[in-house]
């Protein structure tokens, strides 16, 4: 497909025309503004919270694991006091 000079020059004015609009000021300011929102919220990326919650759940299964061991002790005192 040939490209016509014209409307390109069209298209390039038309894009420079966006670029030194306000618009473009108002779509940085934007950006910049929604960008130091989030940075006050301090949110964490998914795959930071998907690695913390892994480690919650190895705690947990570790601690069940430990209550088990803990039951089984206590119940030998209990049996050995007899």
């Amino acid at each position: 497909m040939n490209n016509n000079p014209w409307l390109e020059s069209l298209q390039k004015n038309v894009s420079e025309l966006i670029a030194k609009s306000p618009a473009a000021d108002i779509e940085r300011n934007l950006k910049s503004f929604t960008s130091q929102a989030f940075n006050k919220l301090e949110l964490v990326t998914r795959e930071d919270f998907d690695v913390q919650a892994d480690l919650l759940r190895q705690a947990i299964a570790q601690i069940e694991h430990l209550e088990k061991q803990l039951q089984a002790i206590e119940q030998r005192i209990t049996a050995l006091e007899k």
